[in-house]
């Protein structure tokens, strides 16, 4: 009991004294923390409204509790399978499709050793990144109606006019190649930092033994940054149930709801446009414990096969 009470009198000796220490350095970080406290966590109070008949009028603490009614109505309704098939889609399409040539993208870019042609293919794929979502939907509307670029080039090897935005079946392809050119330079730069921090010194040695450049990738690179990989990959399954809603919202319209609906914008299209804003509270929470779930057993997979965790 007596070597408790003074370890715990140390630690708290200790803290003092760090505090005191470093009091500029925590006086910094208290900034970060009001910003995560007031952006972050106290808007969570606003999860009840997901068990709620809320009404602004009566506030969340006063509109009527109506337990798990919302989530029953959702997974009850017509919406539910098919949002929930076309977010899981389309975030199939990029885990499988924009994740890998990212990578891959950031490996060539990796390989090219003219400097000044390294940096202007940086600066071309970059440059979309920093574009405004409307003015990128604005783009993609032009080009993919029957008379832009892409939809009468499509309608000259199909021999009718098309208009890709209306048409389902065009939509998960436009959506994906979109999102590719977009974000495939910004996606790279991790990538690239984690190649420059690969020590040169292994490639002389494998150059030095005959080892080609495609056998350096594989047994130098590729291991090199497949921490920063199987980080990446952890995030990007924990935010599977998180399709950007503002390009779909911005794109698609009642015509290919059937590919195009996801769960973003059916929440959107629930609180904002009906007004229903307990229904799409529970909505948002389903989506957002699937999401940890997956986060959580990522990780615990990847902790216990690789040895490489967020936590």
């Amino acid at each position: 009991m007596e070597k408790k009470k003074k370890e715990r009198k140390y630690t708290a000796a200790a803290i003092k004294k760090d505090l005191k220490r470093n009091y500029y350095l925590y006086l910094m970080v208290l900034p970060l923390l009001a910003f995560f406290i007031v952006f972050s966590y106290a808007p969570m109070v606003g999860l009840l409204m997901a068990f709620e008949n809320y009404k602004p009028a009566r506030g969340i603490f006063g509109s009527d509790f109506v337990g798990f009614k919302h989530f029953v109505d959702f997974f009850q309704s017509v919406f539910a399978k098919r949002v929930i098939r076309n977010t899981l889609v389309i975030s199939f399409l990029q885990l499988l499709i924009e994740f890998p040539v990212t990578i891959i993208f950031a490996l060539l870019i990796n390989e090219m050793k003219e400097n000044l042609f390294r940096k202007g293919v940086q600066m071309i794929t970059y440059m979309p990144y920093f574009i405004s979502m409307v003015v990128i939907a604005g783009i993609i509307v032009d080009f993919t109606k029957s008379t832009g670029v892409i939809g009468a080039a499509l309608g000259a090897l199909l021999g009718k006019p098309v208009n890709v935005l209306a048409d389902p079946k065009y939509w998960r392809p436009m959506y994906i190649i979109s999102d590719l050119w977009q974000g495939l330079g910004f996606g790279s730069i991790i990538y690239i930092a984690a190649l420059a921090g690969i020590d040169q010194e292994l490639y002389e040695a494998a150059a030095i033994d005959g080892a080609t450049r495609w056998k350096q990738t594989l047994h130098i690179t590729i291991p090199g940054i497949m921490p920063t990989i199987i980080i990446m990959l952890i995030l990007r399954v924990g935010m599977l149930m998180s399709v950007g809603a503002d390009k779909t919202i911005l794109l698609y319209n009642a015509q290919v709801y059937e590919t195009a609906d996801i769960i973003s914008s059916f929440v959107y299209r629930k609180g904002l446009e009906e007004f229903n804003y307990g229904y799409s509270t529970a909505v948002g929470l389903f989506n957002s414990v699937i999401n940890f779930a997956l986060l959580v057993f990522t990780n615990h997979l990847s902790k216990k096969y690789s040895e490489t965790s967020l936590f």
